[in-house]
């Protein structure tokens, strides 16, 4: 599924910008080999799960689309996305909560700094999985001659995060042993929820980060 065995399975850029550090100098000894040490460990801490499933689109009305099942999703960025595809694949994933619950001891105990590159590489790894299980739904889509969008989560651009639920809900119970809380939150916390549009060519051309005028958003695919 992922493996993790050192420093080339982590993207070790995007670790230090999260944990704070200034990638301009170089990585001094120290740090480096905690963080050796740690992807050479976190392995046995990543507990993977995933499930996805694949419905067809029912219709595409203004800000709304309507999935297989009579699952409503309300987003003018999803309803434009959703639009020009077929069908649409509906994922959770997970990393397990033993690795978060294990940079929380290392916090406790005053390890701030091995809880905060820990925590780091457990997103790595997230975002790894959720790679993972993009890529099976893109295999899928290409034994039928289809492409797949881009993937979108509940929580961007103008998706609200209360649309959890119906993702939750479009899963039909298979939720990857992850939990939803009332608050509309994921455990373990290392979770993805989202979508991923299937379609012809044109599915892969929707970016509504072309056009939009929030330059800081931590989650921008675009950059003029």
């Amino acid at each position: 599924m992922i493996t993790i065995k050192n420093r080339n399975d982590i993207d070790i850029k995007q670790l230090l910008l999260n944990i704070g550090y200034d990638t301009k100098h170089e990585l001094p000894s120290r740090m480096a080999n905690l963080i050796d040490d740690y992807v050479e460990h976190a392995g046995y801490l990543v507990d993977p799960s995933y499930s996805y499933v694949i419905r067809d689109i029912e219709l595409v009305l203004g800000q709304q689309a309507v999935i297989e099942g009579s699952i409503f999703f309300d987003s003018d960025v999803i309803a434009r996305l959703l639009e020009n595809c077929d069908r649409v694949a509906v994922f959770l994933t997970t990393i397990g909560g033993y690795l978060e619950e294990t940079v929380a001891q290392l916090a406790e105990d005053g390890l701030v700094l091995q809880a905060s590159v820990l925590d780091a590489i457990g997103s790595g790894v997230t975002e790894k999985m959720v790679d993972f299980v993009q890529s099976m739904i893109e295999e899928e889509a290409r034994t039928q001659g289809l492409y797949i969008s881009q993937r979108f989560s509940p929580g961007y651009c103008d998706w609200n995060i209360q649309q959890q639920r119906r993702v939750f809900q479009a899963m039909s119970g298979d939720s990857a042993s992850i939990q939803l809380t009332d608050g509309c939150l994921m455990l373990p916390r290392k979770s993805v929820s989202g979508i991923i549009g299937i379609g012809s060519r044109e599915v892969t051309s929707y970016n509504p980060c072309v056009t939009c005028s929030k330059r800081n958003c931590v989650g921008r695919r675009h950059r003029p």
